[in-house]
């Protein structure tokens, strides 16, 4: 074997470990060693007719706030097409209808998001976090005040989170630790104000119908949210100095 070849072989293991090392890592946790051994054999009887495992998934959730839905997403790495495995009841909720625009609001957010840690040891059992606030909330948001420290997690209880019980989050974490491990650096998290049909839109245009700068946030997500309801791939997306989605 040459150098160069050994250098590449040398990065090339450094990466796995590095990959593998987060599933290890959060089975020093006792709550992640309760949900594998609870949850895992459920999972891999999910995944299995989908021609997926817990060695090769990635995921993406979707969460509806007026139909109090939290979809879950998954694929086999290297696919583009995600299928929808199954669908948790948001067992509470906080605020209204619209987009999270400051610390204290209540509000869940609305726009596209992804998971960016991994909480083990949760006041909320087990929790996953959401990069709230993303580019879009920092210009469109109260600037300096704009709150965080959204997560989907256990327990029933929300200010602005997704709460889907302890035995549920289980399996939710389970499945985005498989992801992380499996190397999916970004879990996307899309949350909706509601199922973004044209007769729903009709609905709630009219009942918000002196809200313009809502309807006009809600006509720019809707967009992202026809592009994933068309196809099933993960959003590729931007946001414009109006705080506008660009996909």
């Amino acid at each position: 074997m040459n150098k160069i070849s050994f250098i590449f072989l040398l990065i090339g293991a450094t990466a796995f470990i590095a990959v593998d090392d987060f599933l290890s890592e959060q089975k020093k946790f006792s709550r992640v060693r309760t949900a594998i051994s609870e949850k895992e054999a459920g999972i891999k009887k999910l995944l299995t007719p989908l021609g997926i495992n817990t060695g090769n998934i990635h995921v993406l959730f979707v969460a509806y706030k007026e139909e109090k839905e939290l979809q879950v997403f998954v694929k086999k790495e290297g696919d583009t097409e995600y299928k929808k495995l199954k669908t948790y009841s948001i067992c509470a909720s906080s605020g209204t209808l619209g987009p999270k625009r400051k610390m204290g609001d209540g509000q869940v957010p609305e726009g596209f998001y992804h998971v960016d840690r991994f909480n083990p040891n949760s006041n909320f059992y087990l929790s996953l976090g959401i990069n709230y606030p993303n580019a879009s909330d920092k210009k469109l948001g109260k600037a300096g005040s704009l709150g965080g420290d959204i997560f989907i997690h256990g327990n029933c209880v929300t200010i602005g989170c997704i709460p889907i019980t302890d035995d549920k989050i289980k399996e939710a974490y389970l499945l985005a630790v498989y992801a992380k491990n499996n190397g999916q650096a970004k879990i996307p998290v899309y949350l909706f104000p509601f199922k973004m049909t044209d007769a729903n839109m009709k609905k709630f245009e009219k009942e918000n119908a002196g809200n313009t700068s809502l309807i006009a946030f809600w006509k720019n997500i809707k967009t992202g949210y026809d592009a994933f309801t068309k196809n099933n791939k993960a959003l590729t997306f931007s946001v414009n100095s109006k705080g506008e989605y660009t996909f």
